[in-house]
């Protein structure tokens, strides 16, 4: 018997250039869900290269692998009931879809403010470095970044407070089903 979809694990795929804030949602968003009764994971690109990407470079056959390393995890927690956030740069529309196609019940997010308030946000100065052609191969400088051709939900973080791009999430899985409408509402006979 498949479970209801409000019952099943769902993988949201915060995806975006380096400082666009999809570390900054997946971390409020992972308390919300908790509360509304969800057992939940978080898979930060940052952390996955780490420990389970370690020694992977930043070429397109090391980034395609990365994604799929996160991709693997992720299914596995969402396949056990598990919702899971993942916030990874993932910078190839093709990989994604392959993750999209492994996982199943997969919430594609585009965390997507203008390149020019990503740099200003860059407390690393990483994208100094990639303009100053310090750094070959950045993601969104010198490194292509596919945008998502159809993500259920694009989010832009210069306009829109962490908290209300929260509830933009939560509102829109509730309307794919993944959450229920009043979590806490008893039916009555």
């Amino acid at each position: 018997m498949i479970a209801p979809k409000n019952d099943r694990g769902v993988v949201l795929w915060l995806t975006g250039l380096s400082g666009a804030g999809k570390s900054t949602i997946a971390t409020a968003l992972e308390p919300r869900l908790r509360g509304l009764g969800r057992r939940v994971e978080s898979l930060d690109g940052d952390v996955v290269r780490t420990h389970l990407s370690k020694g992977l470079g930043f070429s397109r056959e090391d980034r395609e692998t990365n994604v799929a390393r996160i991709a693997f995890v992720a299914h596995l927690l969402q396949r056990n009931g598990v919702t899971v956030l993942v916030s990874a740069i993932s910078p190839y529309r093709a990989t994604r879809e392959a993750a999209r196609a492994r996982i199943g019940d997969f919430v594609e997010i585009h965390v997507a403010p203008p390149l020019e308030e990503c740099i200003r946000r860059d407390v690393k100065g990483l994208y100094a470095k990639a303009l100053a052609g310090e750094i070959p191969a950045f993601t969104g400088v010198s490194d292509p970044y596919e945008p998502p051709a159809a993500p259920e939900l694009a989010i832009d973080t210069s306009r829109v407070s962490v908290d209300a791009a929260v509830e933009l999430v939560v509102d829109r899985l509730r309307a794919l089903g993944f959450l229920e409408l009043h979590p806490t509402a008893t039916a009555t006979p």
